[in-house]
């Protein structure tokens, strides 16, 4: 059984750490540089870090951000926002990026997925996916639909159909973001998180709720989750990823101690 992974989200805004409530109400928190050290030194799994404006505003990402970060640590890093060529993949992946997140854009055009996973790699390629609750319809069966930009776009895709979609265009990881669940540390979207993790044999990393450690436990057990990734609850200072991996560790789930 491989180790379930904590991963660290840095929402990056105009250079600056940042934080919102459901896509909304977004402010500026702190460092992401000065975070993505403390973290790495903690004994994070992974770090993600998302250039939040840079589709909405149709921008390229801050190398020079993520060329900082990645100076900064030794571990798998991803970078997502703005992602709509293999030359920008290319280019995150030469600024230090391990992976790369596509959200926006693969939506927009799907052969995206596939001509980035034929360039650098399944494995370096993350589907990401901001999902909204509505009600099941014969358009949306699973009761979720895809949104883009920010969440400022919908699509009429339902969830479950792009995930499957991302598979098999060669995604090799998926990210799951409840929009309904983001920022407010209430906990995952479960039912989402599982149906996902249950319809597909990639690895699944759940976003958005995250505020308590048996939140974590909870989507990575009941939702069946790989990784389960963490933004406010560390950003605010109210937890650390040491202290985090050993409540897991203490209740019986696999994961990478520092010792």
């Amino acid at each position: 059984m491989l180790s379930k992974r904590i991963i660290a989200c840095l929402d990056v805004r105009d250079g600056k750490l940042a934080k919102s409530i459901k896509f909304k109400n977004t402010i500026d928190i702190g460092d992401p540089v000065e975070k993505a050290e403390e973290y790495y030194d903690d004994g994070l799994d992974e770090l993600v870090f998302y250039d939040i404006t840079a589709s909405s505003d149709r921008r390229n990402i801050m190398l020079d951000v993520v060329e900082a970060v990645a100076e900064k640590i030794y571990i798998p890093f991803s970078v997502g926002g703005g992602i709509r060529t293999v030359e920008d993949a290319n280019k995150l992946l030469w600024a230090g990026a391990e992976k790369i997140n596509l959200n926006s854009a693969a939506v927009e055009r799907p052969a995206l997925i596939e001509e980035c996973a034929h360039a650098i790699g399944n494995q370096n390629v993350v589907l990401s996916m901001d999902i909204l609750k509505v009600e099941a319809s014969r358009e949306f069966p699973s009761g979720y639909e895809i949104v883009i930009n920010g969440g400022r776009t919908a699509t009429g895709i339902d969830a479950l159909d792009w995930a499957l979609q991302g598979e098999l265009l060669g995604a090799g990881e998926l990210v799951v973001n409840s929009i309904d669940a983001d920022g407010t540390r209430e906990g995952y979207e479960i039912t989402l998180t599982r149906m996902i993790s249950e319809a597909v044999s990639l690895p699944v990393i759940a976003s958005g709720g995250a505020g308590t450690p048996e939140h974590l436990y909870e989507v990575l057990t009941e939702g069946k989750a790989d990784a389960a990734l963490v933004a406010s609850m560390l950003h605010y200072g109210d937890y650390t990823v040491s202290g985090l991996k050993k409540w897991l560790h203490d209740k019986g789930l696999k994961v990478r101690l520092n010792y």
